[in-house]
This record gives C-alpha cells, sequence and structure tokens, in this order.
C-alpha cells in the first residue's frame, strides 16, 4: 500500500534493514526510501553484525525469522555493542510471544506482517525522534531562545508568537501550568526585545512576605522601617531600561495591587518613606497558574491591574501536551547534568525513554529535569537503564506499554480465558463474546490460538496457554 506519511525525524536518517526475504526487502528498501531515508539492506543477522562494524546506523528494522541466528538474537548483539541503539521487529503471528517478550527486554517495538506502511513509518519516526539529541549549537537569529529545547509545532508557534510580541513594549501575561517553563519564556522574550542589553530581573510576588514585597519591588529610604539602616534600591529601579517578571502576580496582595498599578499608570516608583517618586522605564512581563478570571471574580485580583498586565497573552502549553519535546529534553539534561556531576553518558537505553515519554508528568518540565537529575546521580553505568527511570519516576512495577501492545496482550489473554471457560468449545465461546463464529475463529488465528488444546485432555503450560498432553 502507498502511503504519504512523513517522518519528523531528521532528514535522511540511516536505517539498516534485515530481512531474508529479497523481494520484501526490496520493497521495504522502496517505501523507507522514498520516504527520506537513507536504506542498507541485508540478508542477515550476520551480515547486519558485519555492517554494524562498518557503520552505525541510526535504526535497525529486523525480520525475526532469518537463517542462522534469528532476529531476537540479532537484536541481543546489538543491545550489548550498541545499547542506545533502537530495532524494530516484523513479525508473523507465530513470532508474536517472542516479540512481546523481546519489547520487555528493549526492542523499541514490533509489527506484525503484513505490515501497515502508515504504521511502520510512524513508529520509525517515533524511534528516530527519541534518540535525536539536541542541538548544540542554535543558529545565531535562534540564539534568543537557545534555553528553550524543542521541536514541537505547539512550541514552534508559541515562540514564533512571542518574538513577534518582543519587538513592542507591551505587557505580557505569561498562563501556563507551574514548571512549564514560563521564567525561560519571559527571558526568551526579554532577549528577543530591544531592551536585551540591559537587566532581567524576576521576582516571585508568592514566596516574598507581603511586609518585605513592597520594600523589595520599590525600594526604600534610610530611616523608613526599624531595620531600613540604608537606602534600598528596588526591584524596578534595578531593572531600569530592562524588563521586570512579576512571577506568580495572581498571588501580589490586594494592597500591594493598588501601588503597583500606580507605577505601572505613573512609570514611576516612591521608595517606602520618600517623598519624591522616581521615574522608571521597565517592561513587565507577568507569569501566572492561578485563573486570574476567578480571582477578579471573587475580589482577589484587581480588574483594572489585570487589564494593564494582560495586553498580550502568552499561554505554554504542558508537558504532557507536547510529548514530542520529552525524548529531547531528556537527552538535553541528562547531558548538562552528566557534566555537572563528572559523569560519562552515554544516553538512555531506548525503553526508558519510552517510558518517560509516556509517564503523566504533572509538574512539568521542572519534573522531568528532577528525574534526569536523580537518574544521573545515582546511575553506575554510562547508559541509564528502565529500571532507573522507572525508580526516579516512583513507578518501579509498572510494565511500560504502547496502546496496541496492551491491547494485544488483552485480546489474547480474553481469548485464552474464554476457550478454558467453554473447554475449547468455539461456539459457546463466539456466543459470550458476542461475535459470530467466523469472526471469533479470525481472532483466534490471529493470536495462534488453536481451540482443540483447550480440551479438557488438555494441560495448562506456564504461559497460561493450554498444550496437548506429551
Amino acid at each position: 500500500m502507498n502511503s504519504t506519511a512523513t517522518p519528523t525525524a531528521a532528514p535522511r536518517a540511516r536505517l539498516l534493514v534485515v530481512d531474508d526475504d529479497a523481494d520484501m526487502l526490496r520493497l521495504l528498501a522502496m517505501r523507507l526510501g522514498s520516504a527520506g531515508y537513507q536504506v542498507t539492506s541485508v540478508g542477515s543477522a550476520e551480515a547486519a553484525l558485519s555492517q554494524l562494524d562498518m557503520e552505525r546506523p541510526q535504526l535497525v528494522l529486523s525480520d525475526v525469522r532469518l537463517p542462522g541466528k534469528d532476529g531476537l538474537a540479532l537484536f541481543d548483539e546489538i543491545r550489548a555493542r550498541h545499547p542506545s541503539l533502537p530495532v524494530i521487529l516484523l513479525t508473523a503471528h507465530g513470532t508474536i510471544p517472542d516479540a512481546v517478550e523481546a519489547t520487555s527486554r528493549g526492542v523499541f517495538t514490533y509489527l506484525t506482517k503484513p505490515y501497515d506502511a502508515k504504521e511502520l513509518l510512524e513508529k520509525i519516526a517515533q524511534a528516530l525522534a527519541l534518540g535525536a539529541p539536541a542541538s548544540a549549537s542554535p543558529q545565531a537569529d535562534e540564539a534568543w531562545r537557545s534555553e528553550i529545547v524543542s521541536r514541537s509545532n505547539r512550541m514552534a508557534d508559541l515562540l514564533a508568537e512571542a518574538r513577534l510580541v518582543a519587538q513592542s513594549d507591551a505587557s505580557v501575561l505569561l498562563r501556563g501550568d507551574s514548571g512549564a517553563g514560563k521564567e525561560l519564556l519571559a527571558r526568551a522574550i526579554h532577549r528577543a526585545s530591544p531592551r536585551a542589553a540591559k537587566p532581567f530581573i524576576a521576582v516571585n510576588c508568592g514566596a516574598i512576605p507581603e511586609a518585605l514585597l513592597e520594600s523589595e519591588l520599590f525600594g526604600h529610604v534610610k530611616g523608613a522601617f526599624t531595620d531600613a539602616v540604608a537606602n534600598h534600591k528596588g526591584l524596578f529601579q534595578a531593572a531600569d531600561g530592562g524588563t521586570l517578571l512579576l512571577d506568580e502576580i495572581g498571588d501580589m496582595p490586594p494592597a500591594l495591587q493598588v501601588k503597583l498599578l500606580r507605577v505601572l499608570q505613573e512609570r514611576a516608583v516612591r521608595p517606602l518613606g520618600s517623598s519624591q517618586s522616581v521615574p522608571v522605564d521597565v517592561r513587565i512581563i507577568s507569569a501566572t497558574h492561578r485563573n486570574l478570571e476567578a480571582a477578579m471574580a471573587s475580589a482577589q485580583f484587581r480588574e483594572d491591574l489585570y487589564y494593564r498586565l494582560n495586553v498580550v497573552t502568552l499561554t505554554l502549553p504542558t508537558l504532557a501536551e507536547r510529548r514530542e519535546d520529552i525524548a529531547l529534553l531528556a537527552n538535553h539534561f541528562l547531558s548538562k547534568l552528566a557534566a555537572k556531576y563528572g559523569k560519562r553518558s552515554s544516553g538512555f537505553a531506548p525503553e526508558a525513554l519510552k517510558a518517560l515519554t509516556m509517564a503523566a508528568w504533572p509538574g512539568n518540565v521542572r519534573q522531568l529535569y528532577n528525574v534526569v537529575e536523580q537518574v544521573c546521580a545515582l546511575s553506575t553505568t554510562p547508559l541509564v537503564s528502565l529500571a532507573l527511570v522507572q525508580r526516579a519516576l516512583r513507578t518501579p512495577s509498572v510494565e511500560v506499554l504502547s496502546f496496541t501492545e496492551a491491547k494485544q496482550r488483552f485480546e489474547r489473554a480474553y481469548l485464552v480465558d474464554l476457550l478454558k471457560m467453554t473447554d475449547g468449545h468455539v461456539a459457546d465461546a463466539a456466543r459470550l463474546a458476542q461475535r459470530n463464529r467466523t469472526e471469533f475463529y479470525r481472532l483466534l488465528q490471529k493470536h495462534a490460538l488453536t481451540p482443540g488444546l483447550f480440551k479438557s485432555d488438555g494441560v495448562t503450560g506456564a504461559g497460561g496457554e493450554a498444550v496437548a498432553d506429551s
């Protein structure tokens, strides 16, 4: 079948394809080549290993049934030599159990023959995206956003809007969950603005006690209060000519909201204890994870201040809404943290990256950084294992399955239970499943299940399936 799917990985990625069927090999090479990949084709596991000695591809696609070493033995060899190299297996129905076991050992995924070309391209693109390194040196015109590591379309749209907004002096309100990267975006806006050479100062309005926040923002003169032993410039004056980020603006006490509004209107601050106002030229970026509309409705946030701050709103997506960035961020953080801890790193094992990409991430990018820092600090080998990632995620007993894998596993277990319940009687099993007999037989064939083996003269094997008496 033809497919218009194109890989999202870097162009011209190198793939090694292994199959002893010359026609299948030629078909795969044509399809993958037309999708933009460089393809090297070999007919055996031994030839694949020789090719790996000469040139390392970015992904291996192999049939399970091969002459000599089979695809599973090939995977074991690849894993020993190149632990972070992703492998995808193509399998006939009879070898599905082996392939399922292989995914638990680190195979990226497996696809059944006849394969769906669109699904194959999607899986290859996903595997390559997981292993793609972050860009080491951003282009000069991208330096403004160098701290924001992303390849997602959602973030690309947001950054394009942020760069446009940066050229003006309009106040910006950044919305987004905690840990989503609001301060990083504020810094990027500052660096892309005409104020880039002047100070960028951030203050968390919820982290400073109310009694100190006014002095921190607006300053004080000597003698303004008991501990005021000298004049103190506030953050507005310190940020003069530059940008001031008022983080967690929704937590600012109502009394200070009034004074902040006056500063924004008059473009001048009056330090505590002073009778004179000091002009300030500051671009305001504010950030919050709170619902300010609800805060206004309950009189916790001033409506007039809201409209002063909310000239332009930018909303950061959660990490779960930009999952294509998770592997990129994880590799980026690991590289930085390995240098910090003086450790040698060869990256994440493919199944470890897969676990990261499927995690919930309620704490967003900040949580991901913390998880990567933990695995880096605890890792005793250059390759970060699945077990270490699961420990950091606090899910040590959870097996990470794709939706398709989980569905196949459930479907097979369900059919086995029905056949056991009905003593291998297909008509009864089909009736319980509310499926016609033809369709039910097709499901049994798909999962390589033989009804006769579930008769009462069979015995149950270790895997939970019935096997014939020997």
